[in-house]
């Protein structure tokens, strides 16, 4: 399955439900403490169920909400490429869809709320009957579906199957009333069919920024460890764990088989009371078995102690590594790589190569990249189709960047507008745009001059009155004139923003 969306309500800053678009790369963008890491860390506790880098306790409810005596964090997932089939036992095999489970747009909406405890539910919001008698029936034993079916005469091919029974009662209906509802996966076969998705649920990876409090915090930040959750997934050598395992098991009940039979030559009553307890070789945890898998380095170092620099280029090396060995494989599991602020203690050399890497990555067959970035160097390595800009004004929101949808289609702009970025080339761009428009002269025919000293050719000066922005403008290009006072970060900023207001000012007469 893969992450189509994922909307986020009541955590932390989020107090309304904010929706995210996820694509196979999906970069968020923004301002520092505006809620980036917020999404990532959600999926995190979503799909890891706090055995991740991410404990849900109560100070994660958001304070607005709570309140307004609002006390869960809700977080919702939808899913696409959905499995065929889903197989409840043995013999009860059924689809998502003919279980009215889906969307009306036939995709799979997971939603998990929390309560300050950090305890779940989980429920299915789909397009589902709500007609009498066809609603509900996942919560009803087979006894009774089939008592239905019977009392009603219902045509059944298969009795001994609540999929079937199910079938036959919304056969038998002429107007189901399907409607977006919620089903709570707790009980009968709501749990067996979440047991089977839960297997076919994305593995999910954060990788944190370099945040760590103490060594033993339990956060995943080796790339190894990543591998083995994968590799432990795959289905031919869970068949041979499953074959070792049941090796295992066979040999310790032959030697507890036989110990109880001496036992009873000395004390029958104690040997009838005992029974030997065996692991069923589904529920060992096979990942505890490689949990001291690793990197080290020189003197047997752990990458884990040495530098964030360090850290950083061995994850490029992950991510090139499984870029090129995911491509070449097909099929598998769907993996989620979430990663926030890649460029980290990196030069920006190796920022472009870390960027190369997760685009790489995002294309190989069932991988999607999910990464957080206050670089405007990795901002103008990517598209636009994979930005999403987080911003809070008027409210809480995370939106495509579309190039119509800003001042001037640039990744320069992407960077202003995410954090707050004023570059030389952002501001040539802008200035080329009014000139190029023809605007050139309304736009300076409006705005404050300023004394400006120009170097003449023969080495003699002359001071003339210009704009703001045209002695900025100047000052970039002719960087061997020093006769004038260097303009300012704040200067740069405040003509980019005249700039932009400008130019949304004459698309906006356009429109209008």
């Amino acid at each position: 399955m893969k992450i189509k969306s994922v909307t986020v309500n009541r955590f932390r800053g989020y107090s309304e439900p904010v929706f995210i678009a996820i694509d196979d790369l999906c970069v968020l963008v923004g301002r520092n403490d505006i809620g980036k890491s917020t999404i990532l860390e959600a999926l995190d506790v979503f799909f890891n169920e706090g055995k991740g880098c991410i404990k849900i306790d109560k100070e994660d409810l958001n304070k607005s909400c709570s309140a307004r005596g609002e006390d869960q964090i809700e977080i919702s997932v939808e899913f696409a490429e959905l499995p065929p089939e889903i197989v409840i036992d043995s013999t009860n095999r059924t689809t998502l869809a003919s279980e009215y489970l889906t969307t009306a747009q036939g995709t799979l909406l997971v939603v998990k709320r929390f309560a300050p405890s950090g305890k779940e539910r989980v429920f299915i919001r789909a397009n589902h009957p709500t007609a009498a008698g066809c609603c509900d029936l996942h919560k009803e034993k087979i006894a009774d579906l089939r008592k239905v079916v019977e009392e009603n005469g219902f045509s059944c091919s298969d009795k001994t199957r609540s999929a079937e029974l199910r079938k036959a009662i919304w056969a038998g209906h002429t107007d189901l009333a399907l409607s977006e509802r919620e089903i709570e996966i707790a009980k009968e076969d709501t749990k067996a069919i979440w047991d089977q998705l839960k297997t076919n649920m994305p593995l999910f990876t954060l990788f944190q920024s370099d945040r760590k409090n103490a060594d033993s915090d339990d956060e995943v930040q080796d790339p190894m460890r990543v591998a083995v959750r994968e590799i432990l997934g795959d289905p031919t050598i869970r068949k041979s764990l499953r074959m070792v395992a049941d090796k295992v098991r066979a040999r310790l009940e032959d030697v507890a088989g036989r110990t109880l039979e001496k036992l009873r030559e000395l004390n029958p009553q104690l040997a009838a009371s005992l029974d030997p307890q065996l692991p069923d070789s589904e529920a060992l945890k096979w990942p505890d078995v490689f949990k001291g898998v690793g990197i080290s380095g020189d003197q047997g170092i752990p990458i884990n102690k040495r530098g964030s620099g360090v850290k950083r280029l061995v994850l490029i090396s992950f991510f090139r590594a499984e870029a090129e060995r995911r491509l070449a494989e097909a099929g598998g599991r769907h993996v989620v790589y979430a990663i926030e602020e890649p460029e980290t203690s990196q030069h920006p050399e190796h920022q472009r190569g870390l960027t190369a890497a997760l685009k790489a990555l995002s294309t190989a067959q069932a991988t999607q990249v999910l990464f957080t970035t206050h670089s405007p160097e990795i901002v103008k390595h990517l598209s636009f189709d994979c930005l999403r800009l987080v911003s809070n004004a008027p409210h809480a929101r995370v939106s495509r960047v579309l190039p119509n949808e800003l001042p001037y289609p640039s990744l320069n702009e992407v960077s202003f507008s995410a954090f707050g970025e004023p570059t030389a080339e952002y501001h040539d761009e802008l200035y080329a745009h009014i000139e190029s428009s023809g605007d050139l002269d309304t736009f300076r025919a409006t705005r404050p001059l300023v004394n400006y000293t120009k170097l003449l050719k023969n080495g003699s000066t002359r001071t003339e009155q210009i704009s703001r922005t045209d002695f900025i403008r100047h000052q970039i290009h002719h960087p061997e004139n020093s006769h004038n006072p260097r303009f300012s970060s704040t200067d740069l900023y405040d003509s980019i923003s005249d700039m932009r207001a400008f130019i949304n000012a004459q698309r906006s007469a356009v429109i209008g």
